[in-house]
């Protein structure tokens, strides 16, 4: 039980992302809410604690070809795969959705009201993350690029104007939460990305475009808020301790 008490989910889903698959079927949120232990969401959700700690420990002990261990990349890397892959995922699919949800509100909006507050959703959804990611692209990205190559080349950095790196962080984490509650909205409304039986081919396709959505923005907030963002808290504190 003291693994329980000490290992958050986000931890485990750090150490191995085929665990997010198994939280995400108890319906654990791994990506925003990843910082409570095992122990919290088993009593909230009324889970066998060990049960599930048992299915965790099949998933460590079976052998992962496929998986990529983010945890082991060095945080430029890491920050730059994160704008390469899913900060252009974000660029790349929103329009195609804001277009695919505006049609759908217009012809079934009458018959299906849940659709114009998916579409409101989005919208906001769309807006926030773009203003959110330019600021991990101009400031906190660039900020943790350069602790990485000071401690490489062992230089000295200026004070960012943002003081420590934990205050950005934590703007970005609160903007995480945001996001994701707004997904869960979105999820409910959609009765999980189902399209009805009078649904159209783009009905169909929008409700499984947002699906995947949701799905990529769990795995962009994990590595940030699992990985990215201690370790860059933990790399200041190290590089100031040297001074």
């Amino acid at each position: 039980m003291e693994t329980l008490e000490k290992i958050t989910i986000g931890q485990y889903v750090a150490k191995d992302f085929r665990t997010a698959a198994l939280f995400s079927k108890y319906g654990i949120d791994f990506c925003c809410k990843g910082n409570r232990t095992l122990e919290e969401v088993c009593e909230k959700k009324e889970i066998n604690p060990e049960q599930l700690l048992n299915e965790i420990e099949v998933i460590l002990a079976s052998k992962n070809d496929s998986g990529i261990d983010f945890n082991s990349w060095p945080l430029d890397l890491l920050a730059d795969y994160i704008e390469k892959k899913h900060h252009r995922y974000v660029a790349e699919k929103t329009p195609v959705l804001l277009q695919f949800l505006d049609k759908l509100s217009r012809v079934h909006g009458a018959n299906h009201p849940e659709l114009i507050e998916i579409n409101e959703l989005f919208k906001g959804c769309a807006g926030e993350l773009a203003q959110h990611m330019k600021k991990e692209e101009l400031i906190l990205f660039p900020f943790i690029k350069k602790m990485v190559d000071a401690t490489i080349t062992d230089r000295l950095i200026e004070q960012p104007h943002f003081g420590t790196v934990e205050n950005p962080i934590a703007m970005m984490e609160h903007e995480h939460d945001a996001e994701g509650e707004r997904f869960r909205k979105i999820a409910e409304l959609s009765n999980n990305y189902t399209p009805p039986a009078d649904g159209c081919n783009t009905y169909k396709v929008t409700f499984a475009m947002l699906q995947e959505f949701e799905e990529d923005l769990h795995t962009h907030i994990h590595l940030e808020n699992n990985i990215l963002f201690p370790k860059a808290i933990k790399l200041e504190k190290d590089f100031n301790a040297h001074l």
